[in-house]
């Protein structure tokens, strides 16, 4: 009886690597890092007139808007690639939360994004309604600040205990991770700069991804 073949592989081992997901980590880090970055400093003043008379502030949240779609899918390719990574190890409750939060927390992203945007328009029309932007605005932040950080916190913390049980990470990242997800779930709602924690995070754990070797799995309890 001839044995059955090995199921082909769509994409390249060079695209499911360690390195892979670094790279995307690290996009995504960034890109994110300065679209929220670019937001908070327009919004600094969110009254609606004062947006309306600066097209400065105007164009650097349409800047920061724009990165949000390549952050996004940069940080699909690094959940993608760290599944991938997980292989036979992976824990499958750990999965489920791991993969359902990251998505959760893209959606949201997205959403707000879109949000914002609308919000922008309403900038940009002749007598806008101070109630409307209002609307939009508190939506946004409710969005964000409130359920897409939830989410990016949860995500923290499964990738974090997934990094400990298999040894993939550092124990100081992993620590690091806990005390991120403590702070994206206690405080990302009310101080806003909280907010950067959660990408700058990714960015350094993917920077250690890079410059470190994998762990022995058979080595792993």
């Amino acid at each position: 009886m001839s044995r059955a073949a090995a199921p082909r592989r769509l994409t390249a081992r060079f695209w499911r690597g360690r390195r892979s997901a670094a790279v995307a980590g690290i996009v995504f880090g960034i890109l994110l890092l300065g679209a929220l970055t670019m937001v908070r400093l327009a919004l600094s003043d969110t009254s609606i007139t004062s947006l309306q008379s600066d097209s400065s502030k105007r164009a650097l949240i349409g800047l920061g808007l724009n990165l949000v779609p390549f952050a996004g899918i940069a940080f699909l390719w690094f959940i993608g690639v760290v599944r991938d990574q997980l292989g036979d190890v992976e824990d499958r409750l750990f999965s489920t939360v791991f993969l359902g939060s990251g998505l959760l927390f893209l959606a949201m992203l997205f959403v707000g994004s879109v949000t914002t945007g609308t919000v922008m328009s309403l900038v940009a029309a002749q007598n806008p309604s101070a109630e409307l932007f209002d609307y939009g605005r508190l939506t946004t932040q409710g969005l964000i600040s409130v359920y897409a950080l939830r989410m990016a916190a949860v995500f923290t913390l499964s990738v974090s205990t997934v990094g400990m049980r298999t040894g993939a990470l550092p124990r100081w990242v992993v620590y690091s991770g806990y005390v991120v997800a403590l702070g994206l779930m206690v405080a990302a709602g009310e101080h806003k700069w909280v907010q950067l924690i959660f990408p700058a995070w990714v960015l350094m754990v993917s920077v250690v991804i890079l410059v470190t070797s994998p762990a022995d799995r058979d080595t792993v309890t």
